[in-house]
């Protein structure tokens, strides 16, 4: 997992001097914004481009994920773990029981394996991260929506 980290962080830097800026809405696209997301495990719209999906051999699922503003994921865990790259925007990302932290393009978040947690962007402003799952030790488990009142709060 720690070189797959690596090796994207490589392209992402490579790649942010590099893209096309998208002046209409004001920010840089890396990676395509992907589908339009059309299951129940969000809140709001999200948008999702894998970039590898259950690589067999290093057990990992890479995705691209565009949050418009107020769009949220569910509560949810990883068996095996997660990684965020923020590379757009600024978002929310709460473990249970622990305050929201405000993210910004550049940050890296390390969700621990099986801490229930939830991640999206800001009232404001949409947020694109790269997801990193370890899907070795099983799939994400989806809990319950994040209210309003724990999004605001």
């Amino acid at each position: 997992m720690k070189s797959i980290v690596i090796s994207l962080l490589s392209v992402l830097m490579v790649s942010s001097c590099c893209t096309k800026s998208n002046t209409a809405i004001g920010r840089s696209d890396i990676f395509p914004k992907g589908e339009k997301v059309t299951n129940n495990n969000f809140t709001g719209s999200v948008w999702l481009q894998m970039l590898g999906q259950n690589e067999k051999s290093l057990n990992t699922n890479v995705g691209n994920v565009t949050f418009e503003p107020k769009a949220r994921t569910k509560w949810h865990l990883h068996p095996g773990g997660q990684i965020l790259l923020v590379t757009d925007g600024i978002g929310y990302y709460q473990e249970k029981g622990y305050p929201k932290k405000i993210l910004r393009k550049g940050d890296v978040v390390k969700c621990p394996p099986n801490v229930e947690h939830w991640h999206g962007a800001s009232p404001e402003s949409q947020m694109v991260h790269v997801a990193i799952s370890d899907n070795d030790k099983g799939a994400v488990v989806w809990l319950q929506p994040v209210t309003d009142e724990e999004y605001y709060k």
